[in-house]
């Protein structure tokens, strides 16, 4: 991992991924096939911006309280092959890309969690963790929804 210089650079780098996954559903939202699927996407694209704006207040001063949750992980996403973004060709797809991304955002927040040095940020970075899990379990149930009516 980085070299960090300050608290305040992993919440930039923090930012940055979370404008980037705002980027990542709303291109998902745009190859969406169904009416459905694009509204789902647009939605998480919406929960990432939230994230963002949790991110920056932190950076600004504000205290954050994490919620005490545990999250259950169905561990799809561990044992489903990759998908490449630019191949993404059905809502099975979809789900797949955004399960990956949504655990590699899992543990980047842990991992971040562990090295910020204001409670704080230590303290948002566990609660975004949360929130990543939740959404890689909202498309878990979703896929295996999916796997059992087909």
């Amino acid at each position: 991992m980085k070299n960090w210089i300050s608290s305040d650079a992993i919440l930039d780098f923090a930012i940055g991924e979370e404008e980037a996954a705002v980027q990542f559903y709303t291109e998902l939202a745009e190859k969406a096939v169904h009416k459905s699927m694009k509204r789902d996407f647009l939605l998480f694209a919406s929960e990432e911006k939230g994230h963002k704006a949790k991110l920056m207040a932190v950076k600004a001063g504000k205290t954050f309280q994490p919620v005490k949750e545990e999250i259950l992980d169905l561990k799809m996403s561990d044992y489903i092959v990759d998908v490449d973004l630019d191949k993404v060709e059905s809502y099975e797809d979809a789900l797949v890309v955004a399960m990956k991304k949504e655990k590699a955002a899992y543990k980047l927040y842990t991992k971040l969690s562990e090295i910020v040095d204001t409670e704080s940020a230590k303290n948002l970075f566990k609660s975004l963790a949360q929130e990543e899990a939740k959404h890689k379990l909202r498309f878990e149930v979703a896929f295996d929804d999916m796997i059992k009516e087909n």
